[in-house]
């Protein structure tokens, strides 16, 4: 998962939770040569589940690893008071550099309403983190037609699970287009070479690719008109601005609203401001054990957080006194034993912090959602590296959820594995020299548009990333940038809070409001 150290970050195989204009010139697909069976529609094909193409011996070299023609088909879900027609398309978009060249085909799943004026009718943009994030959990756990429960207290490894019905789906007020950059789900290079590799497995270069991938979208379905969204989770906190201005300055593309989902801002952030933003989800967890914690409960400790706590921690570890002040206020608030919390002068990392919360009774708690209990499989241990009751146990279950629906309801059958979380993205990935960072391209989207609106939701025992962090980052942005226009909804569960019911439904209705406001106008 993400890790706030820089360092770390530079060094870790994955994260879930994670191109500046014209790097990723070589990722143009504006003049470059249709594919030998693209109709006007690109090899979409309406209602029926015949494939029109041709053999792949008729193909180059590259067209050997392409991806099958699109797939649509056509369906009708059942829901609590109402019931919704809609085509849904599972397919690819394939990138060539300026040369021609093929270099990557990135998968898509969408979602159409029938019936809708589609210059009217606004459409939203899905991607998750990591980097090396599928966008699965976004579709299959939140904002899909069909859902998959997961509750990290209920789900395991081997839990069978159909996805169903998704009562809380956005496709009432929103088509839905949700993208696998390459390397993930079925996404893939189609080029040879390190060179390719490193210009998408990049900060900027991956930015580059995803708006591209959507004008591309948005001309193949004549869309150009519809009012636009973009949604980015976790290292989707670094993508979204920065696609949102890509699109804006490169794309021609103008984006009503940015909707994000337990984001990272900013990786540049160490020292003891870690210690400071996370200590009301810390306090958080802590809460929700003896009782429902609501994010009103917190006022007083993000209060203490960034006021007496913050000198204290500026004083350093030296001055006994201020580290005995915090460690002593840190066992009251969590009850983790004082001994602990004063032989780490107040100072308790994430992991300390997951050991030692339930160590008496050999759990330990989750870092999606520190509010999960699972056992410690080293429970004498202090340092021993331990997994993630919260997210461990789900990749299976979603990972083949998402093959089912692709290939089951939806027709369309790669070759190859999916892959929900790859971990190579992150082993591979470029942050650039320097930490990344996307405040500056959300304050320059937000200055260019007037209009646009940003929506950022977060949960309260996510240790990934805090959410703190998040509201002393936007506190930082001008005057032109706070509420209405930009707001921070904080509520009960994890990285992924949706998983949650009341949460979701909680976060759906925000959310359509928002779009359906911004259409009605």
């Amino acid at each position: 998962m993400m890790q706030f150290d820089f360092s770390t970050l530079r060094r870790a195989s994955f994260a879930l939770a994670l191109f500046a204009w014209g790097t990723m010139e070589t990722a143009r697909a504006d003049d470059s040569p249709r594919r030998p069976e693209a109709s006007a529609q690109d090899g979409q094909k309406s209602g029926s589940d015949e494939r029109v193409g041709q053999t792949p011996n008729a193909f180059s070299a590259s067209e050997l690893h392409r991806l099958p023609p699109d797939s649509t088909t056509k369906h009708t879900l059942h829901l609590p008071g109402r019931v919704l027609s809609f085509a849904a398309t599972a397919g690819s978009i394939r990138l060539y550099d300026e040369k021609g060249e093929p270099q990557a085909d990135i998968a898509y799943t969408s979602y159409q309403l029938d019936g809708t004026d589609r210059t009217r009718r606004p459409v939203t943009f899905f991607f998750n983190g990591g980097p090396g994030s599928s966008s699965a959990w976004l579709q299959l756990g939140n904002a899909g037609p069909w859902r998959l429960p997961i509750n990290a207290d209920e789900v395991t490894p081997s839990t069978s699970l159909e996805a169903k019905p998704n009562a809380e789906t956005w496709l009432d007020f929103t088509d839905l287009v949700f993208i696998d950059p390459v390397g993930t789900g079925y996404s893939r290079f189609v080029a040879n070479g390190e060179d390719v590799r490193k210009k998408f497995f990049s900060v900027d270069g991956d930015v580059s690719a995803l708006a591209l991938n959507i004008r591309r979208w948005l001309e193949k379905y004549d869309r150009l008109l519809s009012p636009k969204y973009i949604v980015g989770e976790s290292y989707g906190g670094i993508r979204g601005p920065k696609v949102v201005r890509q699109l804006q300055m490169r794309q021609g593309v103008g984006v009503k609203g940015l909707i994000l989902v337990s984001p990272v801002f900013d990786y540049g952030s160490t020292g003891v401001l870690r210690y400071v933003r996370l200590l009301p989800s810390y306090v958080a967890t802590a809460l929700e054990a003896k009782s429902k914690a609501k994010s009103s409960d917190l006022t007083d400790v993000e209060n203490y957080a960034q006021g007496e706590f913050l000198a204290d921690l500026l004083k350093g570890e030296a001055d006994g006194k201020a580290s005995n002040r915090i460690a002593d206020k840190i066992a009251a608030l969590t009850g983790i034993d004082q001994s602990v919390t004063r032989a780490r002068a107040g100072r308790i990392d994430i992991d300390e912090f997951r050991r030692e919360l339930d160590r008496h009774s050999g759990k330990v708690t989750g870092g999606y959602d520190a509010s999960v209990r699972g056992l410690d499989p080293f429970p004498r241990s202090a340092g021993q590296p331990i997994g993630d009751p919260s997210g461990d146990a789900l990749a299976p279950p979603i990972t083949s959820a998402a093959v089912d629906v692709l290939t089951r309801k939806l027709k369309w059958r790669p070759d190859g594995s999916y892959e929900l979380l790859n971990g190579a993205v992150g082993k591979a990935w470029d942050f650039g020299n320097t930490p990344p960072e996307s405040l500056s391209e959300l304050r320059q989207a937000l200055a260019t548009d007037a209009k646009m609106k940003v929506l950022v939701g977060h949960g309260l025992f996510d240790l990934v990333t805090p959410y703190f962090a998040t509201k002393m980052a936007l506190a930082q942005l001008p005057a032109f940038a706070s509420a209405p226009r930009v707001t921070l909804l904080v509520l009960p569960g994890g990285h992924m809070f949706y998983s949650r019911d009341s949460s979701r439904q909680a976060f759906r209705a925000e959310v359509e409001a928002m779009i359906t406001s911004e259409t009605e106008h």
